[in-house]
C-alpha cells in the first residue's frame, strides 16, 4: 500500500515528532510512504490532499497536525472546517484520509502527550480502512 503524508508546519516542534512516529508506524505495517507534503497549517491541507488523492499511485493520505487553544475560539473554527473538508475529500475520491490532527481545545502539554497515539492511529486508520474497502470490493 502506498501512502502520502501531509504535515502542518504550524506547531512544528510537535508535528515534526508526529511525522517521525507516523514513519515508524508505516514501516511496521510495510506501507510505502511515496510522498510527504508540508503545509503552513491544517487549514491548508485540503487542496494538497485533493491533488494527492487524484494520483493513481496514492492509496491513502495521512494528515498530521496539532491545534492548540489560543485566547479565542479560532482553533475550533479551523479544526472543524478542516475535518469536514478532509472527510468530503475521502468520500469524493473513495480513498482513506486519516484525521491525525490533535485538538482543538488542548494546551501545549496535552499536544505533546498526544504525539504518539494520534500519529499511530492516523497511520493505522488508513491501513485498516483501505483493507476494509478492498474486502468489500471483492
Amino acid at each position: 500500500m502506498k501512502i502520502a503524508i501531509v504535515v502542518a508546519e504550524f506547531n512544528q516542534k510537535i508535528t515534526s515528532r508526529m511525522y517521525d512516529v507516523a514513519l515508524e508506524t508505516a514501516k511496521k505495517l510495510n506501507l510505502d510512504v511515496i510522498h510527504t507534503s508540508n503545509v503552513p497549517g491544517i487549514f491548508d491541507m485540503p487542496l494538497v490532499i485533493d491533488k494527492l488523492l487524484q494520483r493513481s499511485d496514492v492509496d491513502a493520505v495521512v494528515t498530521l497536525g496539532a491545534v492548540i487553544k489560543g485566547q479565542t475560539k479560532h482553533d475550533e473554527v479551523i479544526a472543524h472546517s478542516t475535518a469536514r473538508n478532509i472527510a468530503k475529500l475521502s468520500v469524493k475520491h473513495q480513498k482513506p484520509v486519516s484525521l491525525g490532527i490533535s485538538g482543538p481545545g488542548m494546551q501545549v502539554r496535552q499536544a505533546y502527550a498526544r504525539i504518539r497515539p494520534v500519529s499511530e492511529n492516523a497511520v493505522n486508520a488508513v491501513f485498516k480502512v483501505h483493507n476494509e474497502i478492498k474486502e468489500i470490493e471483492k
